[in-house]
């Protein structure tokens, strides 16, 4: 090998690690942005909405969902992706709730059996909105995922004002992330699928 083709193997390798320390940067700094703009504390401008969407992995959702639904905040509510299986009957069993949130439960909630991700939560929210006529709607759900899932509802529903409310697992770290194993994995994998969400803008 010649010194010439030497000298051009060592500026390939130079370039190659320059252009991916630059990525690597990029991408920390994306998630470093991504984590800072997770609310820490319950989003909730107050205001009333036609209905509410609960997307489902979380109890704390649902809970919160049909706390707002009693308090009157909305006319119904549909909760998304919930498992086979399941009723409004085993719900009242699993969660902790107020007569007021029963009865919500029991008058004012759909449940939907076909959604299995974000993208199909917003096309079951689509389908419940028309059905019933709902001009406005307020998703619920985790602060981690309220970024990826406000992106696939506005394009499900761009017709629709939606507003959101985010609810804030308390197991989840997000001022030393970097400390807490389960914590850095879960947004790491949510960050990630935020990415995919925007490549498909």
């Amino acid at each position: 090998m010649t010194k010439y083709n030497q000298s051009g193997i060592v500026r390939m390798i130079r370039m190659t690690s320059i252009l991916c320390f630059f990525t690597a940067a990029t991408m920390f700094a994306m998630l470093q942005h991504f984590i800072l703009t997770i609310p820490h504390l319950p989003i909730d401008d107050g205001k009333f909405t036609d209905g509410l969407v609960v997307a489902t992995g979380g109890q704390a959702r649902i809970e919160q969902g049909l706390s707002l639904l009693s308090q009157g905040r909305a006319n119904r509510m549909l909760v998304t992706g919930v498992g086979k299986g399941v009723s409004r009957t085993s719900l009242k069993r699993s969660l902790t709730l107020t007569s007021e949130q029963e009865k919500a439960l029991e008058c004012w909630v759909d449940l939907d059996f076909l959604a299995r991700d974000t993208i199909g939560n917003a096309q079951a929210a689509k389908r419940w909105a028309v059905a019933n006529g709902l001009n406005s709607l307020r998703l619920v759900t985790a602060n981690y995922h309220l970024p990826r899932a406000r992106s696939e509802f506005q394009r499900a529903l761009p017709e629709i004002h939606l507003f959101v409310f985010a609810v804030a697992p308390p197991d989840l770290k997000l001022s030393k992330w970097y400390q807490h194993w389960p914590s850095a994995k879960l947004l790491f994998r949510e960050f990630g699928k935020y990415l995919v969400s925007l490549m498909r803008l």
